[in-house]
């Protein structure tokens, strides 16, 4: 194995990536299995998980996938979900919490009721899931190699903007205080713990606005570096953080934006 290859490696690692059976979600799935890791897939659909995995699996990558069902918006999902990783392993090198909810609906008639809903996945299911987990990421935790927990934040928690999402935003800021919180209580665990605060990608959450070709050109351009999120883009990020190049980074927020988080419309002596 070359110096590069050994860096980056997650080969034989066990890793389980919620909400994964689409979108950014997927697209680390993606780059952990055709690494070698061994990825479990879990998200309310237990049929897309398995659908996805087998589509992985296919591939012919070094890692492999295995999909399932598990609902982080509830306890008792929740509870359901770590037996059943559980089940499948007795640690755990990689936690992706990348399982979210959203609600779009203008300030004069947000409801009461999208407050708790996103609320509770985003955020409290994130927690409770993590929490309940740190068992196996003990186990698996080293100093030369920590476990990993990487979470879904968002631009959108970094700039106040809502576009209507209000709890959504709110939740991902929420999400990006945690990430920091948990960095600093778990790192004597050799645990990292960092967040992706993505831009525009297409995935199902976004597909009002990015499903169709135009759709993406026209939202990029809003984006300073020209373009949307692409797969390769969630990939390098989750090597990174995931392989021993990342072991000496937590408390991180990684702005996976083309430019967004530093974007603004302030100009001083320019025209």
């Amino acid at each position: 194995m070359s110096y590069l290859d050994e860096l980056f490696s997650v080969s034989g690692k066990t890793a389980l990536v919620t909400g994964a059976a689409t979108g950014i979600g997927r697209m680390a799935a993606t780059a952990l299995v055709k690494a070698g890791a061994d990825v479990m897939i879990a998200s309310r659909k237990g049929g897309d998980c398995e659908r996805v995995a087998d589509e992985l699996n296919a591939l012919g990558a070094a890692g492999k996938a295995m999909g399932f069902a598990g609902d982080v918006g509830t306890e008792a999902g929740i509870a359901a979900l770590v037996e059943e990783v559980k089940r499948r392993t007795d640690r755990l090198n990689i936690l992706i919490n990348n399982a979210g909810v959203s609600w779009g609906e203008p300030l004069a008639t947000f409801p009461y009721h999208a407050w708790a809903k996103v609320l509770n996945v985003n955020v409290t299911g994130l927690f409770h899931l993590t929490r309940e987990l740190l068992p196996l990421l003990d186990k698996a935790a080293s100093d030369r190699d920590p476990a990993r927990v990487i979470n879904l934040g968002s631009v959108m928690g970094t700039q106040p903007l809502a576009d209507d999402a209000y709890s959504y935003t709110a939740s991902k800021a929420a999400v990006h205080h945690l990430t920091r919180t948990l960095a600093n209580e778990l790192a004597a665990r050799r645990i990292t713990v960092n967040a992706f605060a993505p831009g525009p990608f297409q995935s199902r959450m976004t597909a009002f606005a990015t499903a169709t070709d135009d759709q993406a050109a026209r939202v990029g351009g809003h984006v300073p570096i020209g373009r949307i999120g692409a797969p390769d883009d969630i990939a390098g990020a989750t090597l990174y953080l995931c392989s021993r190049a990342g072991s000496y980074v937590t408390g991180a927020i990684v702005p996976i934006d083309g430019g967004q988080s530093v974007q603004h419309g302030m100009t001083l002596f320019k025209e």
